[in-house]
Formats: structure tokens, C-alpha cells, sequence
């Protein structure tokens, strides 16, 4: 059960920096990506990174 919610938050927290990513894009002024933009998505991305290898090393010692 807990593997799966780290996988499910990662889901969420990377969707959640894609969905920031494009809104930046995409909203007036089009084009242009805030760097505060940038650095959350860039933490979410890390986050959820950090989450699936974590995964993958104790899934890896069983």
C-alpha cells in the first residue's frame, strides 16, 4: 500500500508540474514561463523523481 501511494503522489506531483508548465506557456503573455514557474516545476520533477528511484532501489533488494 505505501509503494503505491508514492507512485500515485509521484503521478500527481508530476502531472501537477506539466499542468503549471503548459499554463505558463499558454497564458498571456503566451510564450513567456516565469522562472518562478520554472523552479516549482523543476522541484516537482526532482520530488517526484526522487520518489520512483527510491522505489526502484528497495523494490530491487527483495
Amino acid at each position: 500500500m505505501k509503494i503505491e501511494l508514492q507512485l500515485i503522489a509521484a503521478f500527481i506531483l508530476s502531472l501537477g508540474g506539466l499542468v503549471l508548465l503548459f499554463c505558463g506557456t499558454f497564458i498571456d503573455p503566451q510564450g513567456q514561463i516565469h522562472e518562478s514557474l520554472l523552479v516549482a516545476f523543476g522541484e516537482t520533477a526532482t520530488f517526484s523523481g526522487a520518489l520512483f528511484g527510491i522505489d526502484y532501489v528497495y523494490k530491487k533488494k527483495r
